[in-house]
């Protein structure tokens, strides 16, 4: 104790800052949240919850329809993203042309959980998406759109922008594929300048009857079918080098 008394005067006496405990969430920067689009007529159609079996049949329609797409993946939620054939999905949809992003790692409320809790989700799905792909995400979704101040100052120390949405087509709550439709045919006709929608490639019927639909909708109405990173006209990872070669860590 005494100790440390004199090392901090000692600071103090050559105009140096005492030294502050580790971490300190409220003093590290918070992140930005993005609730929609910038550039003028541009629709992201985002993704969240795969990798899963529709995967591959999101991005054929996108790249069909001259499309792109971000994808926000979770690690283990519908099943653990080193399985053979998840890895697979993640770098066909990434060879595609389409962003993937942080959905955190078991899609908890992270609005419940403790610091080292959050950032242990974070954490482990951005390892595994750079070791699959080589990209770091610059951008995380939270589970259910729920986030508070910890998580925002979380995602910021971990360099990344938190993102939601300014449309739902209804998929995960209950909405049919008419009212999904239907849904999309009210945003078109307000004519928003830019739209940001949440649709879940986990169901068969968002991808094969709702996200053909909605992309011919989008295309009518003279809105570019970009990534998020595009439609705000910022960078989709912080880095990106070459994948990893699977090793005996790739385990949920």
């Amino acid at each position: 104790m005494f100790a440390s008394a004199i090392i901090i005067l000692g600071l103090s006496i050559l105009g140096l800052a005492a030294p502050q405990p580790f971490p300190q969430p409220e003093k590290r920067a918070r992140a930005q949240l993005i609730t929609h689009c910038t550039v003028p007529k541009t629709a992201a159609l985002t993704f969240d919850d795969g990798p899963y079996w529709y995967s591959y049949d999101a991005s054929k329609i996108l790249v069909a329809n001259n499309a792109t797409g971000t994808f926000f993946f979770n690690g283990n939620n519908y099943g653990c993203i080193y399985s053979a054939d998840n890895v697979k999905r993640v770098k066909y949809v990434y060879d595609h042309g389409h962003q993937v992003a942080s959905h955190t790692w078991g899609h908890k409320n992270l609005a419940t959980l403790s610091w080292d809790k959050i950032h242990d989700e974070m954490w482990k799905v951005e390892l595994a998406l750079q070791r699959i792909t080589g990209a770091y995400p610059a951008f995380m979704r939270p589970p259910y759109g729920s986030y508070n101040n910890l998580v925002l100052d979380a995602s910021g120390a971990r360099g990344q922008s938190v993102v939601t949405w300014d449309f739902d087509s209804g998929d995960s709550v209950g909405a049919s594929v008419a009212q999904q439709k239907t849904n999309y045919n009210n945003l078109v006709n307000r004519r928003p300048n830019t739209i940001l929608a949440l649709n879940h490639e986990v169901y068969s019927s968002t991808v094969f009857q709702t996200l053909p639909y909605a992309i011919g909708k989008l295309k009518g109405a003279g809105y570019r079918l970009v990534t998020l990173a595009e439609c705000l006209g910022k960078p989709a990872y912080q880095s990106v080098r070459a994948p990893e070669a699977r090793t005996s860590a790739w385990k949920c």
